[in-house]
Parts: C-alpha cells; sequence; structure tokens
C-alpha cells in the first residue's frame, strides 16, 4: 500500500510536464532563447555596396563608418564656406539605418562654432544623408533591423 501511495504521489508532483502541450513547450523555449539574445549588439552591420559581407564585423564597421566619412566629405567639400575664422571642431551625427536600408537624421549635436560660422549646417548633413549611397541593412540572426548609430564628423577650415 505504500508503494502504491508513494508511485501515487510522484505521479501527481511529474503529471503536469506530462499534460502540457506542444505549444506551450515551444512558447517556453521560444522566451527563454529571446531572454538570451544580445540585442544591443549587430551580428552585421549596415554595408555599402563596396563593403564586403564575408570579413569579420570590425571591418564591416570600419567600413561602413569610413565610406559613411568619405561620402560626407565629398558633400561638404562642394560646398563654399565663407568663414570669419578657423574652425577645428567634431559634430555628432545621429542616424538611424531601417530594416530596408534607408536612412534617416535623427540628431546633430549642437556646436555654437560651426552653427554660427555655417549656418545652412544641419541642413546640408540632412541632404547628405539622403544622398547616401545604397545601403544593406544591418542583420540580427540572419534578419534585417534597424540600428541607430552616432558618428563623429570632424569639421577643420585650416
Amino acid at each position: 500500500m505504500q508503494k502504491a501511495a508513494l508511485l501515487l504521489s510522484l505521479f501527481l508532483c511529474f503529471s503536469c510536464d506530462f499534460f502540457e502541450t506542444k505549444e506551450l513547450k515551444a512558447q517556453k523555449m521560444l522566451d527563454q532563447e529571446m531572454k538570451e539574445i544580445d540585442w544591443n549588439t549587430l551580428d552585421q552591420f549596415p554595408l555599402f555596396d563596396s563593403c564586403d559581407e564575408m570579413v569579420t564585423k570590425e571591418y564591416q564597421q570600419k567600413c561602413f563608418e569610413n565610406t559613411f566619412l568619405k561620402h560626407f566629405s565629398t558633400v561638404l567639400g562642394e560646398f563654399e564656406f565663407i568663414l570669419d575664422k578657423n574652425i577645428k571642431d567634431t559634430v555628432h551625427i545621429d542616424f538611424l539605418v531601417d530594416a530596408t536600408g534607408e536612412v534617416s537624421m535623427i540628431a546633430i549635436e549642437e556646436n555654437a562654432a560651426v552653427t554660427d560660422q555655417i549656418p545652412g549646417f544641419t541642413g546640408i548633413v540632412a541632404r547628405g544623408l539622403k544622398d547616401l549611397p545604397p545601403l544593406k541593412p544591418a542583420l540580427k540572426r540572419g534578419i534585417p533591423v534597424k540600428a541607430m548609430f552616432r558618428i563623429p564628423l570632424i569639421i577643420n577650415t585650416k
């Protein structure tokens, strides 16, 4: 009798798992996996056509940043600015690359020296972002995702 009672009590303790549906088990596994994903890092940076997707993430990042900065160097070089004094400063540009590769400006760090000397600077940067070469979106686990970036743009008029 004691053996039967022991078996019955063990069955009652562990039987909940037997009645759990496959969908519920799959949902629990998915929830656990979602908690373990580091959503603050990318598996692949957004890539311009000139960047190689087969290199390491660090080289992808460097290619992305260098192509971006070369583009803005060209954009700013097309304008002729008349300045009262030389500027040597850094402006940070915050922008978003969405899951389709479209770029939109979020903010430009205000800089009094640049704003005073170059009144239309924000508009020039916004146009420069729209004129970027085609961009493939960032990837996380093989899925295109949106990603926000902050890039320093060094202004040196000497």
